[in-house]
């Protein structure tokens, strides 16, 4: 779900057919499901809610093993190292070891 300034959109990640990065000033990751549902979410959002990444993570695996999703394990892989990344600089500034 992605609230905009003036409604909300809900993407089923369960059942999601692309996943794709939009490149630019602003990154973007589009989601799209089998419904026709499309929403756009910031990486740094994921990046900041683990939680929010693992969910996407877990349920983008599900979609691939029901083949729906045709597209966007690339875009997903690129997310996944980058919050891998995150998450290790940030402990090694709590433990004192950057």
């Amino acid at each position: 779900m992605a609230r905009g300034l003036l409604r909300t959109r809900l993407v089923r990640t369960d059942h999601l057919v692309s996943v794709r990065c939009l490149d630019g000033v602003g990154q973007r990751l589009v989601l799209r499901d089998t419904f026709g549902a499309r929403v756009e979410v910031d990486p740094r959002v994921l990046v900041a809610n683990p939680p929010l990444w693992r969910r996407l993570d877990e349920d983008a695996r599900l979609s691939a093993l029901r083949s729906t999703l045709s597209c966007g394990q690339t875009a997903l892989h690129r997310v996944s190292e980058r919050i891998d990344r995150e998450t290790a600089l940030t402990v090694f500034k709590v433990s004192g070891l950057e």
